[in-house]
């Protein structure tokens, strides 16, 4: 089996095997905390979705986490 590689925040990930959806990505990145919002080519994927979206050879995804503070 090829290794898979997508993009998080333009840096290149291989992909674990057995990862197949966002949410596994996230969670296997350590990404996927509150406050967090996702993005594939500039659409944003909620996050009750982030399960249902399979990963693609160079997907590009785009993490953002809110920041408190001041």
């Amino acid at each position: 089996l090829t290794p898979m590689t997508v993009e998080i925040n333009r840096h290149p990930v291989e992909v674990p095997a057995g990862v197949t959806d966002l949410g596994a990505l996230l969670a296997d990145q350590r990404l996927d905390h509150p406050g967090t919002a996702v993005a594939i080519a500039d659409a944003v994927v909620p996050r009750s979705q982030w399960s249902a979206t399979p990963l693609v050879p160079d997907m590009k995804i785009t993490v953002i986490s809110a920041v408190c503070g001041g």
